[in-house]
């Protein structure tokens, strides 16, 4: 990305001088630099060893520490240790989806997480009900991050030049669940299998997914007053909520 960009998605991450940063794919360090301009305690990771030792040559580099992981392997409780944390990075593509699944579901998730992705998946993380993007990771990340989409980033800011859009998300950790379910695993069963077979009713997805039989799927339905064919992306959070504890063991 170039260095303008870089400039946008750090002062998003910021919030003031010491904050600890983590960012995931420092790729050649623009944003590596940006954080650190903003005085930021940057620590910084790459997959690639090549990249590292890039990284670890720069001299205007030198107060963040840099080191080679997999992101879908680091272990960020350790790194977390019980503080506040951000994270920061232009996520690779094919990662993107289940890492922020990952980083919103852990005991503890980031204050906030800066994300530069794929358009098309911050589509999916700020759809609305009732939309061809809605689906189970609207719902996974929104149980614990509010989620706002920042700005739109072309193809001409990168190089090698993309064949799609980015995007910049902002996630914010919430204080509290934006619902009350009985069983929040429960819940994110639910969610991953009422979108497991899209173009099936909730209730036969269920029966699929999941082995619910699908009577009880459409009892459950209707006594919370919904269209027992509904689709499960005709629901939003509260109702899955209350289907979950409809089903729940």
């Amino acid at each position: 990305m170039d260095g303008g960009i870089a400039a946008r998605i750090a002062a998003l991450a910021v919030g003031h001088p010491g904050e600890r940063i983590l960012e995931i794919g420092a790729g050649t360090g623009t944003l590596t630099q940006a954080l650190l301009a903003l005085g930021a305690a940057v620590t910084a990771f790459d997959v690639d060893a090549a990249l590292v030792d890039l990284l670890r040559g720069r001299p205007e580099l030198a107060q963040a520490e840099i080191f080679q992981a997999d992101a879908l392997a680091f272990d960020y409780d350790a790194y977390a240790r019980g503080e506040e944390w951000r994270v920061a990075g232009n996520l690779p593509y094919n990662i993107a989806t289940p890492l922020l699944v990952m980083l919103s579901e852990r005991a503890r998730p980031p204050q906030r997480i800066v994300a530069m992705i794929q358009r098309d998946v911050a589509d999916r993380l700020t759809a609305r009900p009732g939309t061809p993007a809605y689906g189970s990771l609207t719902i996974a990340v929104s149980l614990t991050m509010r989620i706002t989409r920042a700005f739109v980033v072309g193809p001409g800011h990168f190089f090698p030049r993309p064949n799609v859009d980015s995007a910049v998300v902002v996630l914010d950790r919430l204080e509290r669940p934006p619902v009350t379910v009985r069983d929040f695993a429960h819940l994110r069963q639910v969610v991953r299998a009422a979108f497991a077979y899209r173009r099936k009713t909730l209730a036969n997805s269920l029966s699929l997914a999941l082995a619910i039989p699908r009577e009880r799927t459409v009892l459950a339905l209707r006594s919370l007053n919904l269209d027992p064919d509904i689709r499960g992306e005709d629901l939003d959070l509260a109702s899955f909520a209350a289907l979950s504890d409809a089903l729940g063991p």
